[in-house]
């Protein structure tokens, strides 16, 4: 593996690459999965333990296991659970909040969290994740986020137009667990909130209405 995951940043134009397929899913495509690359290039370097907060029918947190020995994922939704654990792939699935769940602080070498944040109060779900990293772990979330200025209109409308290609050259997967829409949060609030709360975050705004933060919490 790459001495630095991290830097290697994948873009909106990386799809799910070689390291994002280290399982026996068959081929899906939807936007959350588009950004699955943003975590699997977040993973520390010999991480041990992983959580995947909002892990329903478990696809990233199969990807992940291929690359860290223990991966728990959690989630709510009871029918998405059954599918994970129908899956197998030596994950362990937890039905719970993540926000209550007895998680241990600093517990884990990588927290991710791909399009959970905003069914959660925003800076509570923030705090309650960053508090789950250990010391020189990283915390990975790619969020939903509602448009509120004229800068959020040309990714808007590259989504659009990315997104109608996308459908018809792989399909859209539409995965069983509950959505929320619109977000209650605007990109420009969140970018904010990360900064306040997660200082050093690598921010990116995306297309396919996604923004990403990566965090590594300090080691001292």
């Amino acid at each position: 593996m790459s001495a630095d995951r991290e830097a290697r940043r994948p873009g909106d134009g990386v799809g799910t690459g070689a390291d994002a397929r280290a399982s026996d899913d068959p081929p899906r495509w939807n936007h959350n999965v588009h950004y699955h690359p943003v975590v699997i290039a977040a993973v520390p370097d010999g991480a041990r333990t992983a959580l995947d907060a909002g892990c329903g029918e478990g696809m990233l947190a199969r990807r992940l296991r291929a690359l860290v020995p223990e991966v728990t994922g959690i989630d709510l939704h009871a029918p998405s659970l059954a599918q994970a654990r129908a899956a197998g792939d030596d994950v362990t699935y937890v039905e719970g909040d993540v926000l209550t769940y007895p998680f241990a602080p600093a517990s884990f070498d990588l927290v991710a969290a791909v399009a959970t944040l905003h069914h959660l109060d925003a800076r509570t779900g923030l705090l309650r994740l960053a508090d789950l990293v250990r010391p020189g772990g990283r915390l990975a979330v790619v969020g939903l986020a509602r448009a509120s200025g004229p800068a959020d209109l040309p990714p808007g409308v590259a989504g659009l137009v990315l997104d109608h290609v996308a459908r018809r050259r792989r399909g859209y997967w539409e995965h069983p667990s509950p959505t929320v829409w619109p977000p209650p949060c605007t990109y420009a609030q969140m970018r904010r909130l990360v900064a306040e709360l997660l200082p050093g975050a690598r921010w990116r705004r995306h297309v396919y209405w996604r923004w990403s933060a990566v965090w590594t919490r300090p080691s001292a």
